[in-house]
């Protein structure tokens, strides 16, 4: 678990850094802790699935692979929601651009949210082909477990960080 510890601290010093930079060089910063998080979750998903089933190296390359596909499909789906929730947000705050989107917002990222679970129903049949039972139980109870657990911890701490900046480029920009 150290690793994860490092990516959230990484994660947490990152935009702070950022936001002495410019603007171009603020987007930059937050895809590269964007690609970084993600990389440090693949691994710690792939180790903590390993460990749980079993596997032997080998066996856990080809769960690496089969997971990296399926992380690229659900990427622009998760960045379809991550947009949907920004339009909501600013939404919420009262931002008159944003109010007339809510609808369209929401429709979007339930239909998002929809796909997501499909896709991990399809990576749940397609990781536990092979698998015994008493495997494949475990290999479900892994995947929502880990889905609670970090995603939405290190997404939340990473989505707070950009709150943090988008309210000091606000300040700046007013003053």
């Amino acid at each position: 678990m150290k690793p994860i510890r490092v990516a959230v601290l990484t994660l947490a010093l990152l935009p702070m850094a950022a936001l002495a930079a410019d603007p171009n060089a603020q987007a930059q910063a937050q895809a590269q802790a964007e690609q970084r998080a993600e990389k440090q979750l693949r691994l710690a998903r792939v180790l903590g699935l390993a460990e749980e089933l079993e596997l032997d190296s080998q066996q856990a390359l080809k769960l690496d692979e089969t997971l990296r596909k399926f992380d690229e499909r659900r990427r622009p789906l998760r960045e379809q929601v991550r947009e949907s929730a920004d339009i909501l947000e600013r939404a919420a705050d009262g931002d008159t651009a944003a109010l007339g989107q809510v609808e369209q917002a929401a429709q979007h990222a339930f239909d998002a949210r929809a796909q997501l679970a499909a896709l991990d129903r399809e990576m749940y049949q397609s990781l536990s082909r092979d698998l015994p039972p008493q495997k494949r139980a475990k290999l479900a109870l892994f995947m929502a477990r880990f889905e609670n657990r970090f995603n939405k911890k290190l997404r939340g701490e990473l989505r707070e960080k950009v709150k943090k900046m988008n309210r000091f480029r606000a300040l700046d920009n007013q003053g």
